[in-house]
């Protein structure tokens, strides 16, 4: 018998350590210089994820006779948006889609309106940054750049890079957890799970996000090589309609704020289904390529109802926005 989990609780908090405005300012730094470097080599692009495999034409349908605590920001009322959609692979560089790697699923919600999460104005997107993974690898946002700066250079940097900071066998333990999550089979954006990974805010209520499959598709064992192909497929013969589900925050033991490594348990914070994301029917637009590549896809391009939480989303907020800015993205 499935558990009904705990109930959903507004008691989270932040807990924001007095150096991490300097922290972040170094991320920043630091992931500019990557970017140069990359850019200098093949291109103009982003720090990560650069390599953009599909842009897509969506909708976003907010569901209704959602429980009062879902009920809330983007999902207070039952409403359609259109949207765009970006796959993509995680790495700084143009690797092949054979090569195991984080992939990004990520969802711009378009025509909103209401003050951004940024405290600068309004917003007019609601941005979904999702990865296959329910966690990360890091406890927090100087592991992450550390690893992500070090696998730049290649794996050997990375072993060397985990070793100093965590010792022989620790350094070990944490290489096989990246390696685990990087290297789990991947069966296609149409077949796979996606996830926020990192907690956001649902008004006075903290979320996690996952985005299940449309049913029924099955998976391809030849699209390992050409991820895009596939989608690009599946969608000149049909649409593809996937469910965006919300977790909520129990208690700080079980579903912690700011520790992106723990995996929130489905069976103590249940997910509840609060909107569908629609692909139709579509074959590769150009145009539509080259507007998604140029926009920004943010955790922090967001309405205030729903700003990013935790120590690794407020890195992101300062480190995101450098990058937009090396690169000229726009919103």
């Amino acid at each position: 018998m499935a558990s009904i989990g705990s109930t959903p609780s507004t008691q989270w908090r932040e807990r924001i350590a007095p150096d991490e405005a300097a922290r972040f300012e170094r991320h920043a730094r630091q992931f500019a210089l990557l970017q140069q470097a990359r850019s200098a080599a093949l291109g103009p692009g982003r720090a990560l994820h650069r390599r953009q495999l599909q842009a897509l034409r969506a909708q976003f349908e907010v569901l209704g006779d959602l429980p009062a605590h879902a009920s809330r920001g983007l999902f207070a009322q039952p409403a359609r948006y259109e949207a765009w959609v970006r796959l993509s692979n995680g790495s700084s560089g143009h690797e092949p889609d054979r090569k195991p790697d984080v992939r990004g699923f990520a969802i711009k919600v378009l025509g909103v309106h209401g003050p951004g999460a940024l405290g600068l104005g309004a917003t007019s997107s609601q941005d979904f940054l999702l990865i296959q993974r329910s966690s990360t690898a890091f406890v927090n946002s100087e592991q992450f750049v550390e690893v992500a700066l070090a696998s730049a250079r290649g794996p050997v940097a990375v072993i060397g890079t985990l070793v100093r900071r965590h010792g022989l066998l620790g350094g070990l333990r944490q290489l096989r957890r990246i390696a685990g999550g990087i290297r789990a089979p991947f069966s296609g954006f149409a077949t796979e799970r996606f996830y926020s990974a990192l907690p956001i805010a649902c008004e006075p209520y903290a979320v996690r996000v996952r985005l299940l499959p449309p049913s029924g598709e099955s998976v391809d064992p030849g699209a390992r090589d050409r991820w895009a192909e596939d989608m690009n497929g599946r969608l000149r013969q049909r649409s593809l309609v996937y469910e965006l589900q919300l977790q909520f925050f129990v208690d700080e033991a079980t579903t912690p704020i700011e520790d992106g490594s723990v995996d929130w348990p489905e069976s103590a914070a249940p997910y509840v289904t609060v909107a569908r994301l629609s692909l139709p029917a579509q074959t590769p637009e150009a145009d539509l390529q080259r507007q998604v590549e140029a926009a920004a896809f943010d955790p922090w391009s967001a309405l205030m109802e729903h700003r990013p939480l935790g120590e690794l989303m407020r890195a992101r907020k300062v480190v995101y926005y450098a990058s937009q800015q090396g690169r000229k993205a726009g919103p």
